[in-house]
């Protein structure tokens, strides 16, 4: 028969890992630290230089506007909230329902085969394993006195 040397396979290597973690650098996280700041500070200055030009008398009629349109959507914010944690509410209640009237049953039933099972090992130990050790004992005990009878 012939050796076949050329079959021997190459085996693939696994393509090398990249030292690129998910996690951005922390270059990176510092850019988005900068670039939130200020951000901040945009939205910041904007609000000071909007109640700035609102509280002129001559921007009376603006502000109330806007006071109105706030008002209104103060509204249905809180209208969402509460509409939200009435939801909230019922999934709780729902949850409790399932903790004492399933799951309280289900480690009532656990414990009683919990006992039982401590019950039968206990029988099967005093009545089965008890006895056949007594018994390999004394024919171990019996094995030994013939054994020096011999010498």
């Amino acid at each position: 028969m012939e050796e076949k040397t050329d079959l021997v396979e190459e085996i693939p290597m696994l393509p090398k890992q990249t030292s690129e973690s998910p996690e951005p650098a922390p270059e990176s996280k510092t850019k988005y630290y900068i670039i939130g700041g200020i951000v901040i500070l945009v939205v910041l200055a904007l609000v000071v230089l909007a109640t700035i030009f609102l509280a002129k008398p001559a921007n009376s009629q603006t502000t109330e506007q806007i006071r109105d349109i706030v008002i209104i959507f103060m509204a249905l914010v809180s209208l969402v909230i509460g509409v939200a944690l009435v939801i909230l509410i019922i999934q709780l209640s729902t949850l409790i329902n399932l903790l004492q009237n399933e799951i309280r049953p289900i480690i009532n039933s656990t414990s009683e085969t919990v006992n039982t099972l401590k019950g039968t090992a206990q029988f099967v130990s005093e009545n089965l394993s008890e006895p056949v050790i007594k018994i390999n004992q004394l024919m171990a005990m019996i094995k030994q006195l013939f054994s020096l009878r011999k010498r």
